[in-house]
């Protein structure tokens, strides 16, 4: 087999049939270049769409949701509607301890601040945070560090200011750390910068340690909202559920009133894009896939014609002693050859299709499409499947051209 292969005269009648109509040869070999085309294409939309997607989502726990205070909208045990529902620093407590999955609790409390440095100035969003907020929305720090637990401690008026902070009120070249900034007329330190989250959830331009912020601002118990993470084998929505209810048994909240409390479960919105994008590559697949049979299919039909036209020379090959293998030998290697080289083209202009996609669509910040690209796997895979595909329709010809008796086609004209 391998010596056949290797014989010239097999690969100069592959040459002598592809030139003998080179029109109908291209025609066939388009089917198969547009259905790899567009298998790689889409696949690499798709990987582009979930690169951004995670990018977007990549610095949070997504088997978390977000808890905050609202006003009643229903009178219960002596409080009058449009109550005002304050959350405390002990429900916190509360819940860590008595709702099962939960991973962390995390509260938060935030403010406008007034920011100044030297003659530049700005109003933005200070945040009071613990430590444990940098586990579960890990910060992208481009210099310094977050705070720690000695910052909590000894009440440092420390902040870690965003990268746009950074360019708004710091000379270019000027190294933030250890430099002072004014927020509301008190003097704070500048630990570390961040880049801040594509993601369009709860963010602050300054975080500032936790304690520090309920004693300047006066806050005591209260806090703004929560982050609560769920260990990855329970419900996000359960547990979402079980903390609601203790919330309204210590808030003293109808059982029935949908208002009181405001939420967003980040781990559902995580589910159902992680389920449209599944669904994405599904169709990409069935699309890609089905397009390539269909170009494989009619390779083989032309290949049935070729065969109809050669009959008379099939059956001298005959009349001479070549076997009936030997003829179908022959028009499988025609068809796999056909096959492969539109599915290599194919492969070759996806890879520039995906590099045109990256320079249009993948750069910077809010890029639609991140890193659009298909593994070295994938490629291989799609060829597998044309040598395979390429195989078995070439069989169908092949054997179309050994079912004629070679009396019957010396006959045919």
């Amino acid at each position: 087999m391998f010596k056949f292969l290797f014989d010239r005269d097999t690969w100069q009648e592959v040459y002598d049939s592809m030139t003998k109509n080179k029109v109908r040869t291209i025609i066939t070999m388009i089917g198969v270049w547009w259905g790899i085309l567009l298998l790689i294409g889409l696949l690499g939309a798709a990987r582009g769409m979930e690169n951004s997607f995670n990018r977007a989502f990549g610095d949070f726990a997504t088997n978390s949701v977000f808890i905050w205070g609202q006003s009643t909208s229903k009178p219960f045990k002596g409080f009058q509607e449009g109550k005002r529902v304050t959350l405390k620093l002990s429900d916190t407590r509360k819940i860590a301890d008595n709702v099962e999955g939960i991973e962390f609790v995390v509260p938060r409390n935030q403010s406008q601040g007034f920011v100044v440095r030297g003659k530049l100035s700005g109003t933005y969003n200070v945040a009071g945070d613990l430590p444990l907020l940098d586990v579960v929305q890990k910060k992208n720090l481009l210099k310094g560090r977050f705070i720690n637990q000695s910052d909590i401690d000894e009440l440092r008026k420390v902040a870690v200011i965003s990268e746009d902070i950074y360019k708004q009120i710091f000379e270019k070249d000027v190294e933030p750390i250890g430099e002072l900034i004014r927020i509301n007329n008190m003097n704070f330190s500048v630990i570390g910068v961040f880049k801040l989250s594509n993601f369009g959830g709860p963010s602050s331009d300054i975080h500032i340690p936790f304690d520090t912020f309920q004693q300047i601002y006066n806050q005591g118990d209260k806090i703004g909202w929560m982050m609560i993470t769920g260990k990855s084998e329970y419900s996000i929505k359960q547990i979402e559920e079980d903390a609601k209810l203790i919330l309204r048994n210590l808030n003293r909240i109808h059982p029935e009133d949908k208002r009181a409390l405001g939420s967003f479960n980040l781990g559902e919105q995580f589910d159902r894009i992680t389920g449209f994008l599944i669904g994405m590559q599904f169709l990409t697949w069935f699309v890609g896939i089905a397009t390539l049979i269909a170009g494989v299919f009619a390779i083989g039909n032309i290949l049935l014609i070729t065969v109809k036209e050669r009959t008379k020379e099939i059956g001298v090959r005959r009349a001479l002693g070549a076997t009936p293998f030997e003829i179908k030998r022959q028009i499988v290697v025609e068809a796999v050859f056909l096959t492969l080289i539109a599915g290599l083209m194919g492969i070759i202009s996806g890879g520039w299709i995906l590099i045109l996609i990256d320079k249009a669509f993948g750069q910077g910040d809010d890029a639609t499409l991140v890193n659009a690209s298909v593994s070295i796997g994938v490629v291989l895979i799609a060829l597998m499947v044309l040598v395979a595909l390429g195989t078995l329709i070439g069989l169908i010809p092949a054997f179309k051209a050994t079912s004629i008796k070679p009396i019957d086609a010396l006959r045919e004209e």
